[in-house]
């Protein structure tokens, strides 16, 4: 085991050291042991590096605010090792590294496998709410539903040990790094970029998996110039745990095919899909280049910058409402408040956006806004308080804005949190 500063991981190495490196990233919630049962012959051909992300598998607890802050911590972590051209295979969010390192260091990238990956994860509401359910209640939520979202209901029946190994590992998580881990994912989206990921890529998915669906898969391979897709049959998102021969066959084959003495890129022909045979990718449609943005004088219009911030804050559901409902009587009035009210104050340095949450709440109390109170109410979870902060803010409000108010307002904050922090 390696040891880590903020800036690496925590990794482990297996394999020949005179042979190509091929570098393992895990899902969220999990450690590199989810790959345990793909070691032995991939060591037979490769120096296999795998690395945990931040607060999994006892790994310092180093919160990562983005996706690419990660990439960037792992391409350090192999900066250390000596190692600049590897494949890489990645499974959920360690797929979402995968296409970053595709993006943003190909000449590093010898060969890709996106193992239940997505070029968007969902939606951002999905992985804030989340995160808003492990500040409420911690990791026991997650630990409890995970067997349902990673096997499949006859491999949970028949592997009670793996069932409930699965289930410690996301309850010795690090909270905090869980958290951080969704609000990453929440902001992931690299649809736009596939055109340009040119490495050798496997889309692999499992034919049960409701995390990251078949569809989902299809849409990188649709995407990926050089992509090929392979569906495992009774599988669910950790394929690689409930069907490791036909998962280590299919990397085997990927990696070894893709893989020469000069770790050129070479195309593999194939038939149909199979779990043992992947798919030819459909050629992508040709991308036109995006028209120049017009010139601007003076300040920028904060319009996007706004729309950003509100539906980061508020969520994509409340704002698709707000703008679908807006006519030419209100169109103007839901620009004014995006453009000034998000676009200038809430993204302003000043103030972190828990505290702008506290003094909204504050303000909407004193106001006895009750409706814009529940939205914010969500909101301030979404920033990073917890339920016991908003009643503190509630009780202080309590003071200097009214006991009647108060009362309102406790009875709509108790309402929202009991729907946002409860699966």
């Amino acid at each position: 085991m390696s040891e880590t500063n903020a800036e690496t991981l925590q990794y482990r190495l297996d394999g020949p050291e005179d042979a190509p490196v091929l570098v393992l990233g895990p899902s969220l919630g999990t450690t590199w042991h989810m790959w345990d049962r793909q070691i032995p012959e991939l060591t037979a051909r490769w120096r296999v590096v795998r690395f945990d992300l931040p607060g999994h598998g006892g790994a310092p607890a180093e919160p990562f605010s983005s996706v690419t802050e990660l990439t960037d911590r792992l391409l350090a972590t192999l900066d250390e090792l000596g190692v600049q051209r590897f494949g890489y295979a990645g499974c959920g969010i360690g797929g979402a590294v995968g296409a970053d390192l595709a993006l943003r260091a190909p000449h590093r990238l010898a060969s890709l496998a996106l193992v239940a990956s997505s070029a968007r994860f969902g939606s951002a509401d999905e992985f804030r709410q989340r995160g808003v359910v492990v500040r409420a209640h911690g990791l026991d939520p997650m630990a409890r539903t995970a067997p349902e979202r990673w096997f499949t209901p006859a491999f949970a029946a028949a592997q009670p040990a793996i069932v409930e190994w699965a289930v410690q590992m996301v309850r010795t998580t690090d909270a905090g790094c869980y958290i951080a881990a969704c609000e990453a994912l929440a902001a992931f989206d690299v649809r736009a970029g596939l055109g340009r990921i040119g490495v050798p890529t496997l889309v692999l998915v499992g034919s049960d998996d409701q995390v990251t669906a078949a569809a989902e898969a299809r849409t990188l391979v649709a995407g990926i110039p050089d992509a090929r897709l392979a569906v495992v049959p009774g599988a669910c998102h950790l394929a690689p745990v409930e069907q490791p021969a036909a998962v280590t066959d299919l990397l085997v084959r990927h990696f070894s095919s893709a893989w020469q003495d000069t770790l050129a890129a070479i195309p593999v022909p194939g038939p149909a899909v199979s779990a043992a045979q992947p798919e030819a990718a459909p050629p992508a449609p040709p991308v036109p280049p995006a028209p120049p943005e017009p010139p601007t004088a003076g300040r920028p219009d904060p319009y996007e910058t706004g729309m950003r911030i509100r539906r980061e804050v508020l969520g994509d559901a409340h704002v698709d409402r707000a703008t679908a409902a807006a006519d030419d009587f209100t169109r103007d009035f839901q620009e004014l408040i995006t453009r000034y009210a998000w676009g200038e104050v809430w993204s302003r340095d000043g103030l972190d956006r828990r505290t702008r949450s506290c003094v909204t709440l504050t303000a909407l109390v004193a106001g006895g806004h009750l409706d814009e109170l529940a939205f914010h109410t969500r909101a301030a979870l979404r920033n990073g308080l917890t339920p016991t902060e908003i009643r503190e803010v509630l009780l202080q409000a309590a003071v200097y804005c009214g006991v009647p108010a108060a009362n309102s307002a406790f009875r709509v904050a108790q309402r929202v949190i009991q729907e946002e922090t409860t699966l």
